[in-house]
């Protein structure tokens, strides 16, 4: 069965960094890219960032050159380092593969950007 957990979430000021950290299992992560997705209140779930297993790495326009995303394939966990973080970042977090997300998913991590 597919699982990621994922971690590193929390209240910061607008401007500060966060660094999320997902561990997936292993029979997803050694096969596909990996993708963070966001999901802010009363939207639908968004694509942030997908890191390949060669490393190659995509972002959407509103995080490109505030968000890095990198993986460990060793650990089976992808992480997305984001500064400069904005009110509208706040969300709930998740990873899955990409570009089709399995159907399970993880409990994601709050990010709540706020002064």
């Amino acid at each position: 069965q597919v699982q990621f957990v994922e971690s590193g979430g929390g209240l910061v000021q607008p401007g500060g960094s966060l660094r999320l950290s997902c561990a997936a299992s292993g029979s997803i992560f050694s096969r596909y890219a990996m993708g963070w997705y966001r999901q802010a209140p009363r939207k639908q779930r968004e694509f942030v960032a997908r890191a390949t297993i060669g490393g190659s790495t995509n972002y959407a326009d509103s995080v490109k050159g505030r968000f890095t995303i990198s993986r460990d394939n060793a650990k089976n966990t992808v992480y997305l380092q984001m500064n400069s973080l904005k009110p509208q970042d706040t969300a709930v977090y998740y990873c899955n593969s990409w570009p089709m997300p399995a159907t399970s998913w993880g409990q994601g991590t709050q990010v709540t950007v706020s002064s």
